[in-house]
């Protein structure tokens, strides 16, 4: 009898995948097909109003969409969103290794650093890094209570881009600080009690256990973290820095054309976070825990003997 169960279920895989994974069939139901004709219906129609409306200035969009001024500004956006995740990444491991830290100073100033960044808005950050001056118009460096030490121009030092990178690279470090210290959380406790009982190190525990175990939840949030710098970094046009918003904007400022340079503007925005979202997606799949993975193709079973032992 159980020869015979044995053979059923290996039937079963012969000539697909196990039952199990096999996606379920749905029936579509009328709502469902009205619901797709109401859809084509609105959308060709918004189509059909964008592309006919003389206003939007279609003619003008393709002048200026590969213009040099825009293209120097997406380039600058493209740094900007760059330098900020590269050096906030860095800032928010370190902030997330004191915050897990079991030296308490180090574990507060931590979680103070991480409240005040992300309890203020980033634009208010940026103004005021860009008007630090007023409050230290010089800067000190040296040895302290001795005359050896020069001074620094802050005025001269926090200029737009300057105040950019700071301001973002700061507040970017609060939020991939929670994200990495989220990863550190996901790690299993008997994963750190095997490297303790092995003898390793804090640095070494970190390096070779905590990091590796915690970087699939680390990964797909970082992804999702560089897009939305990408689309931050328009903040920075408040400052003067002549990234892709305020290049648009400097060009409508002299041709009275603002809806075709705004329209530029999220073009630009749009194409690049279709290009930083496919491997981004490509990453969540990669690192997914929950997600199950069908095979495309099943390979067939090829059954050798009665008993069903396939092979």
């Amino acid at each position: 009898m159980m020869k015979q169960a044995t053979l059923d279920r290996s039937r079963q895989t012969v000539d697909g995948m196990d039952p199990a994974l096999k996606p379920r069939l749905k029936r579509r139901s009328t709502f469902e097909y009205v619901a797709w004709a109401v859809s084509i219906l609105v959308g060709a129609g918004m189509l059909y109003s964008v592309a006919t409306n003389p206003n939007f200035k279609w003619g003008t969009v393709a002048k200026y969409f590969t213009a040099e001024s825009i293209l120097r500004g997406l380039m600058l956006t493209i740094f900007l969103t760059v330098a900020s995740m590269a050096l906030g990444t860095l800032l928010g491991l370190l902030l997330a290794i004191m915050r897990a830290s079991s030296v308490k100073p180090i574990a507060i100033a931590a979680g103070a650093y991480i409240t005040l960044f992300r309890g203020t808005p980033v634009l208010v950050q940026l103004i005021f890094w860009f008007n630090i001056s007023a409050l230290y118009p010089n800067l000190s460096i040296g040895i302290p209570f001795t005359d050896i030490g020069t001074a620094i121009d802050t005025n001269a030092l926090m200029g737009p881009i300057t105040a950019a990178l700071v301001g973002l690279t700061l507040n970017e470090a609060a939020y991939m600080a929670e994200i990495i210290r989220g990863g550190f959380s996901a790690v299993g406790k008997g994963q750190i009690e095997a490297a303790d009982s092995l003898g390793m190190s804090g640095a070494m525990k970190m390096r070779k256990v905590i990091i590796p175990q915690a970087m699939p939840s680390i990964i797909p949030a970082t992804g999702n973290q560089v897009i939305g710098m990408f689309k931050e970094t328009s903040l920075v046009s408040v400052l003067g820095v002549a990234e892709l918003l305020q290049s648009a904007q400097l060009i409508y400022a002299r041709t009275y054309e603002t809806i075709p340079l705004l329209i530029v503007a999220s073009l630009w925005y749009l194409v690049m976070t279709l290009v930083l979202s496919y491997p981004q997606s490509k990453l969540e799949q990669k690192y997914s825990h929950t997600s199950v993975r069908i095979p495309r193709k099943s390979k067939k079973v090829t059954l050798t003997a009665p008993e069903g032992i396939a092979r």
